[in-house]
């Protein structure tokens, strides 16, 4: 079910009341293959979070377009319409809290009419079973911990089969050896099923951690500033992090996205002192 996705020259221009027209992205492109785990890194402000929206059909875009599996899904006449082939997992989470785990997982796929609620009772509970999580099925989202409520977030996301998941910094609320579980949680799904992800993240390590490729974007106006293959082993644990060739793509990375930290400060600065 996994596809391509292609962002080609996409261009962002919005209107503020204090600023005017601002030019958020500016010439972005980058190319997922189907089944790659791609990590967009960067600045806060640099645009990622606009660039996902434009993807999932949250936001327009001004210039380029987007493709998946070479169809257009969004250019400057068409907005991408948000759907069950391109799922997000947000960063404050979207668990219905009247509904059980087993009745969030469910309700996609029944919604959608993928399926019957039979059925799609029958995979949940399958697919919790495979991840440890048989246990919580009729729990309420307030009865479960940070890290319970993230992985049920992400098995309702997949359940669906999207064609691409989007994911916006799905562990940066999460406590240090939380976001290590979930982490874990996530590329044993990977491994199990490999699907096509677009992941978002501020934390480095998780980047190269989880990634098959990490692209850096600059400062606004948002651009792909470095896009770096990550040839580590899979599946993988957090022995890597201590391998020589984690710490160098760690140094890599970081070298890329401070240089742009620093001129997203210098240039605040300066719009500051107007």
């Amino acid at each position: 079910m996994s596809s391509s996705l292609s962002i080609r020259k996409v261009t962002k221009i919005y209107t503020s009341a204090q600023q005017g027209q601002v030019l958020a992205l500016e010439g972005c492109s980058l190319e997922i293959a189907r089944n790659e785990f791609s990590v967009l890194v960067g600045p806060s402000g640099c645009g990622k979070t606009t660039l996902l929206n434009i993807i999932a059909g949250f936001d327009t875009l001004t210039e380029g377009e987007v493709t998946l599996n070479d169809a257009v899904i969004a250019s400057p006449g068409i907005r991408a319409t948000p759907g069950p082939d391109r799922l997000v997992v947000f960063q404050h989470g979207g668990l219905f809290p009247w509904m059980t785990a087993l009745q969030n997982v469910c309700y996609g796929p029944v919604i959608q009419k993928q399926t019957t609620l039979s059925e799609a009772r029958k995979i949940a509970t399958d697919m919790l079973a495979q991840v440890g999580l048989r246990d919580i099925q009729s729990l309420y989202p307030g009865d479960m911990s940070s890290g319970m409520r993230r992985r049920v977030e992400i098995i309702r996301a997949i359940i669906g089969q999207p064609k691409v998941l989007l994911m916006d910094e799905p562990f940066r609320a999460l406590d240090a050896l939380t976001k290590t579980v979930v982490q874990d949680f996530l590329l044993k799904l990977y491994d199990t099923q490999p699907r096509t992800i677009f992941f978002i993240t501020h934390d480095l390590i998780e980047a190269i951690f989880l990634a098959d490729k990490v692209s850096v974007m600059t400062t606004r106006p948002g651009r792909m500033k470095k896009i770096m293959s990550i040839n580590l082993p899979r599946p993988r644990s957090n022995k890597l992090l201590d391998s020589p060739e984690f710490l160098r793509l760690k140094d890599e990375v970081t070298e890329a996205v401070h240089e742009e930290a620093v001129k997203a400060f210098e240039t605040g600065e300066r719009e500051a002192a107007r």
